[in-house]
């Protein structure tokens, strides 16, 4: 009989559930009573009624869900296209990883690179193995993109592709299709180059249609246990992760480090991310509803006062409710390290203890 676990399935496991030792800490500024509730919230009916139960609220995601779908203009993706296309450009063996520069496509006609890391020694494309947790790694807005999370520039504490696969994980670092065709780099070029061919859409969607298509080509290899996948990203990455995570159940825990939670943090109205219509004043949506989305599934918000901090707590506090409705203890958590848009030097540790608890500890029904 396979056990799953408590986080897989959003029940109840034998044992205790897991948890990382430093929960409390993470929490206390998230827990409230009912009459403490301030700021955004989610926990109300389309008509304004309270939501109570579990019934309940999964109707109204699905109606948040719907909602933001078609605002981004989603495309459908071809979910097999990563697999079929994929090419192995090069592969170096390190003491302790193996690194694969790959390409693939994401939408017919628009290829990709991604670093593939995976421990020395792994059979990534056999199932004589035992199955290892596989994690999608974001790159922030830097010119070195995918050179960045793979271990292969100077920014040693954003090497979390690298990082984790020392640690036993199967990491994919994809480019953000706003360096597709370069140098030099056009942003504007490649979000219209999308809108060619989706009128209307989003830049976001791009993103999240492209995320999406990396954790098809992680699933797509035996040697991944796509009941065990995870997500990690710093600043433009921490944006990614957000909507990977909130609109793809597949993504059991993830880390978003300054990625600004809120629309007014950030500038998520640039044409790549979602445009000037949120800053309408009708506009009355906000990213609480995607924290909201993503529960029970375990999210770690990591802020250093600049585009997250304390400032976010009402945001993660808004679903907190939801998740709740879950059961304990909740699996979401915001992590204020106050030293600015950056990652300290004892983040990496935070974010494979992380993943430690709610990927790796984890039994799915893959393994």
């Amino acid at each position: 009989m396979v056990v799953v676990c408590w986080l897989i399935q959003g029940g109840v496991c034998m044992g205790e559930p897991p948890r990382v030792p430093w929960l409390d800490e993470v929490q206390a500024s998230l827990v409230q009573s009912t009459d403490e509730q301030t700021g955004p919230h989610v926990l109300t009916t389309g008509d304004g009624s309270p939501i109570r139960d579990l019934s309940q609220w999964q109707q109204r995601r699905e109606e948040i869900r719907q909602w933001w779908l078609s605002f981004l203009g989603l495309p459908q993706r071809d979910h097999d296209l990563p697999a079929r296309t994929l090419r192995t450009l090069s592969r170096e063996d390190l003491e302790d990883v193996s690194r694969c520069l790959i390409e693939y496509e994401t939408q017919k006609g628009w290829k990709t690179k991604a670093y593939l890391l995976y421990p020395q020694g792994y059979e990534i494309f056999s199932q004589r193995n035992k199955r290892l947790p596989g994690i999608v790694v974001f790159h922030s807005t830097t010119n070195d993109t995918i050179r960045q999370p793979a271990g292969l520039t100077s920014e040693k504490t954003k090497a979390f592709g690298l990082e984790l696969a020392r640690r036993g994980y199967v990491t994919l670092c994809p480019e953000c299709f706003l360096w597709s065709g370069g140098p030099p780099y056009d942003y504007y070029k490649q979000v219209e180059r999308f809108r060619n061919q989706f009128p209307g859409a989003k830049g976001m969607a791009k993103m999240l249609l492209d995320a999406q298509a990396a954790v098809d080509l992680l699933v797509s290899f035996p040697g991944v246990d796509s009941g065990r996948l995870g997500a990690v990203g710093h600043s433009l990455g921490g944006k990614e992760v957000l909507y990977l995570a909130a609109f793809d159940e597949r993504i059991r825990a993830s880390v978003s480090s300054e990625g600004g939670i809120a629309l007014s943090f950030s500038n998520w109205e640039a044409p790549w991310y979602l445009g000037q219509e949120i800053r309408q004043k009708e506009f009355v949506h906000d990213h609480h509803e995607l924290v909201a989305l993503i529960a029970p599934r375990a999210f770690l918000l990591i802020g250093g006062d600049s585009a997250d901090g304390n400032k976010s707590v009402p945001f993660l506090r808004a679903a907190w409710p939801v998740y709740e409705l879950f059961g304990d203890p909740p699996a979401l958590g915001l992590w204020n390290h106050r030293e600015g848009h950056s990652v300290p030097e004892n983040a990496l540790n935070r974010i494979a203890e992380w993943f430690d608890a709610y990927l790796k500890s984890s039994i799915s029904e893959d393994n």
